[in-house]
């Protein structure tokens, strides 16, 4: 499989550098960023729904460090966006929605791949 998926903003040579090949690192930085990551989405998700922006801000500030480490910049920096718009009232609401939800499909779509990746390692251990 591919390291690395610009349609999908991943680009996984961080991590595969720091693990400097160990296949258990990779699988379990992947399985804790597929634990936690639905659950700061969901978050997000929540605290946006109710209009909670201090909430928002914190758990996609939260998020934010993780898609980073994930190769993921483009996600990263519409992340911080929605941290920063919302930490500031969220006077955008319509913009702060659509932000975090092209954050949310793609992000998902990485889990996607990123659990293919984690069983592919996982059978090489």
């Amino acid at each position: 499989m591919a390291d690395i998926s610009p349609d999908q903003d991943l680009d996984l040579s961080f991590l595969y550098e720091i693990a400097d090949g160990s296949n258990e690192f990779i699988v379990e930085s992947i399985d804790m960023f597929l634990q936690q990551t639905p659950q700061l989405l969901d978050a997000i998700d929540t605290a946006l729904a109710n209009s909670n922006w201090q909430d928002a801000s914190q758990a996609a500030h939260k998020l934010k460090p993780n898609l980073g480490f994930f190769g993921m910049p483009i996600s990263q920096a519409t992340i911080q966006e929605v941290e920063l718009e919302c930490k500031a009232g969220a006077q955008d609401t319509a913009g702060v929605f659509e932000k975090f939800n092209r954050v949310k499909t793609m992000v998902n779509a990485n889990l996607i791949t990123l659990q293919k990746i984690k069983e592919e390692k996982e059978a090489e251990l």
